[in-house]
C-alpha cells in the first residue's frame, strides 16, 4: 500500500465564473424580486397582528 493512494481524496477546483455584463432586464427583474419579497414580509407581519384563522368554528364537547 502506498502512502498516495490512502485517505481522502482532494475534491477537483470547480472552473471560475464569468463575468457576464448585466443589463437593464437583470437590474429590473432583481428590483421586482426585491420588492415581492418587501410585500410578502408586509404581510406576514401583518397577519401575526390578527392572530391564527382557525378557532371560529363550532366547537364540539366531550360528552356523548
Amino acid at each position: 500500500m502506498s502512502g498516495r493512494e490512502g485517505g481522502k481524496k482532494k475534491p477537483l477546483k470547480a472552473p471560475k465564473k464569468d463575468n457576464r455584463e448585466v443589463t437593464d432586464d437583470d437590474l429590473a427583474a432583481k428590483q421586482k424580486q426585491k420588492e415581492q419579497q418587501k410585500a410578502l414580509a408586509e404581510m406576514k407581519a401583518k397577519a401575526a397582528q390578527k392572530g391564527p384563522l382557525i378557532g371560529g368554528g363550532i366547537k364540539k364537547s366531550g360528552k356523548k
